[in-house]
């Protein structure tokens, strides 16, 4: 058999080098060997193109949506609105001093939740009638030295309306409140001298500006991958995108939940921020917390209605929960608060069209207590351990489902209220726009990169109606 002749250094042949020719079978494979040697390579995987969703529907917008909140569009930076305020308010009396038998001198302080003052405001004033709200003993205020030279300007005199002298037992502790009964004037007397004003309480909270962004190469955009997201499109890029703008959404509302406002002096990054609802209920709502939230039990949610009560709440709320607290009012319903789902108010359903089966469509379970009616939902933010499911702060909120009159302009609006930018057709609401170095066809922007860049941007706030009527159930 022919040998091959040597080759020499530097890849030149040598001239008397002639073909050799192997045809030995034990030099070839057989095509069987071939295939299972390489059966990765050579055999077409079988691949499920379902999309797995691991995690359920991750989706945790809709609170806003499902408690009645609407969109309005805003042409200013921030949007401004009116409360009243109470229409009665109790006085405090700061320090006392009396003689048996002789006139009864208090050192009286309007409540911290005034902004009146006392020393020129007439809060308070001679001939009215007020009730120490613990003892119940009524007095007559006989004068008043607030306005007196050389005087403290807070100091007022007391008789007992009943006529009995002065003791131990009209002694209060600093800090106790009084009621403003009314008033009393002798004949003849003259109209009173001062009035008092009502209360009116505005508020401001700016609009705050949210944005993400989603990026592919051209290359990436043109691969086609086995996962089916959708419609038969195998373009894994589409997916990513899909998910930027959901959790961009999720991100926004979570935003408005837990926003924060600042002094713009003092803001972190000279940004004003914008007052979210959990906030908003923290200033100005009421917020269970500690033994009287962990988890709702019958006396305590019984205590939340009582303070409702002293709010004048509407009659109908939307409870939002995290798991444990909606398993917790299970045991309450279970336990025979409701014998039934409904228990039997006619207007049980009034959010949802006072129908049932729509009720139960949207995900909520109703019940009634104290006159109250509730509609308990479970809240996905605050069950998914990689959002607010990680902390046990927060546990749940309860938002009356009902309209809030505006005190100036007498327009009713609900009690939770987005609000976006926009003017002339031009809303900042959900803006989405794509640029690209020609990849698709999307020439604007990028000029010289070979990637798309899908945008998003919102400029929105959200305005709490109301807040003193709403609950924030803390761990």
């Amino acid at each position: 058999m022919a040998t091959s002749p040597s080759t020499p250094t530097g890849g030149v042949a040598n001239a008397s080098y002639k073909p050799a020719f192997r045809a030995a079978p034990e030099k070839y494979s057989a095509l069987d060997d071939l295939l299972l040697a390489s059966a990765d390579a050579v055999n077409k995987p079988e691949v499920r193109d379902l999309l797995i969703k691991s995690y359920g529907d991750q989706g945790i917008t809709g609170f806003l949506k499902l408690t009645g909140a609407i969109n309005n569009a805003g042409a200013a930076d921030q949007i401004e609105y009116f409360e009243e305020g109470r229409r009665h308010r109790t006085i405090t009396g700061m320090s006392y001093t009396y003689s048996s038998g002789t006139a009864y001198k208090v050192d009286f302080a309007i409540t911290s939740d005034s902004t009146e003052d006392p020393a020129t405001t007439k809060f308070l004033q001679t001939r009215d009638v007020i009730m120490n709200a613990v003892t119940g003993i009524r007095y007559l205020v006989m004068d008043d030295h607030r306005a007196d030279a050389g005087n403290s300007g807070t100091v007022v005199e007391l008789a007992r309306l009943d006529g009995e002298a002065f003791s131990a037992s009209d002694d209060s502790t600093s800090g106790q409140e009084f009621v403003l009964l009314g008033n009393l004037y002798e004949q003849g007397s003259n109209q009173p001298e001062h009035f008092m004003q009502p209360e009116l309480k505005r508020y401001q909270n700016p609009f705050m500006i949210v944005k993400d962004r989603y990026q592919v190469n051209g290359s990436q955009a043109t691969n086609v991958g086995y996962v089916n997201i959708g419609n038969g499109d195998y373009r894994w890029f589409m997916y990513g995108e899909q998910e930027a703008r959901k959790r961009f959404e999720d991100r926004r509302e979570m935003m408005m939940l837990y926003g924060e406002l600042h002094d713009h002096a003092s803001a972190p990054g000279g940004v004003a921020g914008s007052e979210g609802y959990f906030a908003a209920i923290k200033d100005r709502g009421l917020v269970a917390t500690g033994a009287n939230a962990a988890p709702l039990t019958l006396s305590n949610f019984d205590d939340i209605i009582i303070e409702l009560d002293k709010q004048g709440a509407p009659a109908e709320y939307a409870m939002y929960l995290n798991r444990k607290q909606d398993l917790a009012i299970d045991d309450m319903l279970a336990a025979g608060i409701a014998t039934q789902v409904t228990a039997g108010l006619s207007g049980q359903f009034g959010a949802f069209n006072n129908d049932a089966d729509m009720a139960v469509k949207l995900g909520f379970k109703s019940f009634t207590r104290g006159g109250y009616t509730f509609h308990k939902h479970d809240w996905k933010l605050l069950n998914d351990p990689t959002l607010a499911g990680a902390s046990t702060k927060i546990q749940g909120a309860m938002c009356p489902m009902t309209q809030v009159t505006d005190p100036r302009s007498g327009a009713k609006a609900p009690a939770l209220e987005m609000n976006y930018k926009a003017s002339n057709g031009y809303s900042r609401e959900m803006e989405h726009w794509v640029t690209g170095g020609g990849i698709m066809g999307h020439t604007n922007g990028d000029a010289g990169k070979d990637v798309m860049t899908f945008h998003y941007r919102s400029e929105i706030n959200l305005i709490t109606r109301a807040a003193n009527q709403h609950v924030l159930i803390e761990g």
